[in-house]
């Protein structure tokens, strides 16, 4: 269900800056995310991931960004969040980068 939610949320989130920031499609997008998020590792942990003491910055920003976006400003919290969003993840880009240069390994996607 988690994985579920997390996809339709980002399908929501490109949908709705697809169609010039609808603030309706961010707004439903940003909630689908969020509650996959909780669904995937739990609200403990969810929790304790974003009120972190290091990443309580990058969480003011994102959860200010969706405050924004649901007020009606899309591009403006859509800014915010972006902002928020890569200083939560910034510890996980390597490990998705090493994960996509380890496709290159793989024979059928290595000839493409």
């Amino acid at each position: 269900i988690g994985v579920g939610l997390v996809g339709f949320g980002l399908f929501f989130l490109l949908l709705g800056i697809l169609l010039y920031f609808d603030s309706v499609l961010l707004a439903f997008g940003n909630l689908l995310f969020l509650s996959g998020l909780v669904f995937i590792i739990g609200f403990r942990r969810t929790f304790t991931f974003f009120f972190q003491r290091p990443k309580l910055k990058g969480t003011s920003f994102f959860f200010g960004g969706l405050i924004v976006v649901l007020m009606r400003w899309p591009i403006l919290g859509m800014l915010l969040e972006a902002y928020g969003f890569m200083s939560l993840f910034r510890s996980f880009f390597p490990v998705a980068f090493g994960f996509l240069g380890s496709l290159a390994n793989i024979p059928l996607l290595s000839q493409v």
